[in-house]
Parts: structure tokens; sequence; C-alpha cells
């Protein structure tokens, strides 16, 4: 599951000629779904996003205080476009679990946001609706947020096995040129030390 999260003073959602919901300062959060979450994922990012300490205390102190504890709004926006990959040019959605399946269970999201927080003060849009979402982001401060559960898309584990390949080959070779480097200048100093060098040059600094 992925978020994007903004500090908002101000964000609406317009579907057609209709303002369906708008808050004032606060978090707007478009969230994208993928086929593989479960409640588990749905939990980390609603515990994190309104627990992130994106605003300042009433000394300004900046990054100390988070959306409950100031009391602001949260305005989240179901986006299935974040699981986007891209084949060359061209966006795949194929990662985004399905409408059928994703409102129910972003509906369920919303719920646990409000059960965790004061319901009035999470809004949302309409899912599954062409809405135009006007954003007055705040600093500007922007956060992506990622629930920690590996990726089951066989093009990502692929990735993530040629990255650990990659990985292993290059700790398999030996020492780099650097350190080669290093070694044989470690290597002079310790014969240097050895001749009595260490000596020389501390008399040198003397008065």
């Amino acid at each position: 599951m992925k978020a994007i999260i903004q500090r908002v003073t101000k964000a609406s959602v317009t579907v057609g000629e209709e303002q369906v919901s708008s808050i004032g300062r606060g978090l707007c959060v478009l969230l994208g779904i993928s086929v593989d979450d479960t409640q588990k994922d749905a939990d980390y990012i609603v515990r994190k996003l309104l627990n992130l300490r994106l605003f300042e205390d009433e000394n300004g102190k900046m990054w100390t205080k988070s959306v409950m504890e100031k009391e602001f709004e949260v305005l989240c926006v179901s986006q299935f476009t974040l699981q986007c990959i891209l084949k060359g040019n061209k966006p795949d959605f194929h990662s985004a679990m399905p409408a059928e399946l994703a409102q129910p269970f972003y509906n369920s999201i919303l719920e646990n946001m409000r059960g965790s927080y004061k319901p009035e003060l999470i809004k949302d849009g309409q899912f599954g609706a062409r809405m135009q979402v006007h954003i007055q982001n705040d600093g500007p401060v922007t956060i992506e947020l990622m629930s920690p559960s590996g990726p089951t898309d066989p093009k990502q584990l692929s990735k993530q096995e040629k990255q650990q390949q990659r990985k292993e080959k290059t700790r398999s070779k030996g020492p780099s040129e650097s350190g080669r480097e290093k070694g044989a200048l470690r290597s002079r100093q310790d014969t240097n030390a050895s001749s009595g060098a260490e000596g020389d040059v501390s008399s040198e600094r003397e008065p």
C-alpha cells in the first residue's frame, strides 16, 4: 500500500461542478491499494499517517506535532494510479486492487481512521469518480509512505533478486582498488613507524 501525504493549508475534491469534500489545515492523503494488500498494510498506513510529526508545536518548533495532536483535518482520496508499473512509456495498473475489492477495503480504512481519531475530521473524495483534487501544499511538505510488506509481483520480485545477486557478486570479489591502496598506505606507515620516522616528524614540530 502506498500513500502520498501532503501537509496542506486547505484541500478539496470536486466531481463535475460539485464540491464533495473540503478541509482546512491538515493532511491530504492520496492512497493507492495494491492487489496484495491486507489488513496489516492498512493498519500500518493509518497508524503512521495519524502519528507523523509534520506540524509545529505552540512554540513554533517544527516536526513535533501530529495531525491528531493539532486536531487538524484529514482528506483521504483513493488513487489506484499510485500502483502503476511502467511498460516502456505505458502505465500498467495490474498491481492495483480491482475496484470491486478495493472499494470495501478503502471504506474499511476510512472507518479505521475515524475509529482512531475524531470521525468528523476525516473526509474523503468519491471512490471511482473522475475527481479534481485541489491541494494547497503547506511548505511544501510531501511524504511518501509505503507499507512494509514485500512485493509479490513477479517483475518486482525478479528485480529484487537481480539486485541481491549483484550484491553477492560484489561481496565475492577481491578487495577494491581503493582498498588495496589503503592497505599499501598502512603498510608504508607501519614501516616508517618501525624505522623511527615518527620520532623524526615529532621532533620537527618542536620550536
